[in-house]
């Protein structure tokens, strides 16, 4: 039986180890690879998955769909029977794609498919120039470079059942070998042994090997997928007019990380693209326009836009930019009705095919005629199983709270009403708490009337460790948001702070980002932070610990 099952995304082989002895014998790997190597103009895919079954269903699935998140087109196999002819196409889809992953754990030598697959991959990689990047989930790279642990005893009961075939098993020996010492990344030895931290360290080696510009999402991505296929279908429409979409809802509900997630799996799709993150406060600053301008001219021209003088000066130069190219554009934040208005008027000089995506808190933005020229796409909140599993992650680090903390976690989730951010920053300032430190928690939480989520977001920072790390919260939020951190840690230590691990700390808690090595505070969060300094003196703002 023939079965090549391929799922929505394209991007799953299901298979048996049946026939795949044949299928990667030494003589047909060769063979296609001769049959190929003239072919391979280019990559079918950007990252192929060689895992075992059982790791497939768990982390398997997780770095998979961080993957796809970002933009990248990753291929994995799972278990079902096949024949040669699908043998074929596995083959020729390891040697199209451009980085191959081998995910390393402890039944990985059980399999012989695996084994067979890993040399076919060190055989392709030689051929083609495939970057392999070994990953060691459950294993030291000892045992497999030196086949120890239960690597020997894999390896034990194949010397016994191929006795007459040795030269098999010692080309397996070689592959893992050589494969280990390649180096790689190592699940105990990176992001603390965390597996979320761990897959999105993956995801940023893979982007660099690529050489594209993904932006950074969510690290648990819960209720992403069935939101942003509409804005996909949207993108993927082959419309030959210039669209606008407007993606609107409260604040923290997940806007810029729906148009984030779009863009990644979009933007190489076109001629050329830009995301314009917090477009408002930008626009703010002092020559803020000027700075989206030359932001927007270098990401669609692909080189770095040095000078521009003034905003009409940058208008022309968008103009010549823009009009022979199809561009997918997404500002991000638009609050003002200029700023709407600038992108509005530049809609006709935009090439035909271009897309144009606004985020923006203010549905009201647009009036009657434009809202008929725009696809409007509200965020809605997420519904009560995923607020479980986000929440859950960001305070258990698992799908599912424990038992323990079940009842106390349905609270917490019924008070945020599905607003991710709030899931994110409770879990986050809840996770390694004690009992009695949730229940404290809930009980202010229930004080607190729901429609105030700010106030909701201040419990994240009362539970901060100590006044120090909540005096350089306050510090970073009105003065050194969108700062280098090497520069926001020098003014911070030169103040007294211990600011390295205090970052660490508001970074763990997700109280801060890092985006390019910028101190990234999330709007609502920054809103809250001098919500505080304000009400230490509301009406005379010269006996506030800080001025802005």
């Amino acid at each position: 039986m023939y079965l090549l099952r391929q799922p929505a995304d394209a991007n799953h082989l299901f298979i048996s180890s049946r026939n795949l002895n044949n299928c990667f014998s030494k003589n047909s790997l060769l063979s296609v690879i001769n049959q190929n190597k003239t072919k391979m103009s280019q990559f079918a895919y950007h990252a192929f998955l060689s895992l075992a079954t059982k790791i497939d269903k768990s982390f398997g699935n997780h770095l998979h769909s961080a993957l796809s998140n970002a933009g990248i087109r990753a291929f994995s196999v799972n278990e079902l029977e096949i024949d040669e002819k699908g043998c074929k196409e596995l083959q020729k889809t390891i040697q199209g794609s451009r980085i191959l992953i081998v995910v390393f754990s402890k039944d990985y030598a059980s399999s012989e498919r695996c084994l067979d697959e890993l040399v076919f991959i060190l055989e392709s990689k030689k051929a083609f120039g495939s970057f392999v990047l070994p990953v060691f989930y459950d294993m030291d790279p000892s045992e497999v470079r030196k086949q120890k642990g239960c690597f020997e005893q894999a390896f034990l009961m194949y010397e016994e059942r191929y006795k007459s075939g040795t030269d098999k098993v010692k080309e397996w020996k070689a592959a893992l070998t050589e494969v280990a010492d390649l180096g790689g990344m190592v699940l105990q030895n990176q992001s603390d042994g965390c597996e979320s931290r761990f897959i999105q360290e993956i995801v940023k080696v893979v982007a660099r090997k690529l050489n594209r510009a993904v932006l950074s999402v969510a690290v648990h991505p819960v209720g992403i997928d069935s939101r942003v296929r509409d804005i996909n279908l949207w993108l993927q429409d082959g419309s030959t007019s210039v669209d606008i979409m407007a993606i609107y809802g409260m604040g923290g509900i997940g806007k810029s990380t729906l148009a984030k997630t779009a863009y990644n799996l979009n933007f190489d799709k076109f001629d050329g693209s830009s995301f314009l993150a917090d477009v408002n406060k930008t626009s703010e600053r002092h020559n803020g326009l000027v700075s989206l301008q030359r932001q927007l001219l270098s990401n669609v021209l692909g080189k770095k836009v040095e000078k521009i003088y003034n905003v009409d000066e940058g208008v022309i130069k968008i103009q010549k930019a823009i009009c022979c190219r199809r561009i997918l554009l997404v500002l991000d934040d638009v609050d003002d009705r200029d700023q709407l208005n600038a992108v509005l008027g530049m809609r006709e000089w935009f090439y035909p095919g271009s897309k144009i995506i606004i985020t923006t808190r203010n549905q009201h933005l647009f009036n009657a005629s434009e809202v008929c020229r725009c696809k409007m796409y509200r965020v809605t909140p997420l519904n009560a199983q995923e607020s479980i599993r986000l929440f859950s992650w960001h305070a258990f680090q698992k799908e599912k709270s424990s038992e323990d903390h079940e009842d106390l976690s349905e609270n917490v989730i019924l008070h945020c009403k599905g607003i991710p951010l709030a899931l994110k920053i409770l879990g986050s300032s809840l996770c390694d708490r004690s009992i009695e430190v949730w229940e404290s928690a809930l009980r202010k939480l229930k004080a607190i009337p729901d429609y105030k989520i700010l106030e909701k977001l201040r419990i994240s920072y009362d539970l901060l460790p100590d006044d120090d790390v909540q005096n350089l919260f306050l510090d970073i939020v009105c003065f050194l948001v969108g700062k280098d951190k090497d520069y926001a840690v020098t003014i911070l230590d030169g103040c007294g702070f211990f600011s390295v691990v205090g970052i660490q700390i508001l970074s763990d808690r997700c109280l801060i980002e890092m985006d390019k090595d910028k101190l990234k505070v999330h709007s609502l969060i920054q809103d809250m932070g001098r919500e505080i300094i304000r009400l230490e003196s509301p009406w005379e703002p010269q006996k506030r610990s800080r001025v802005w």
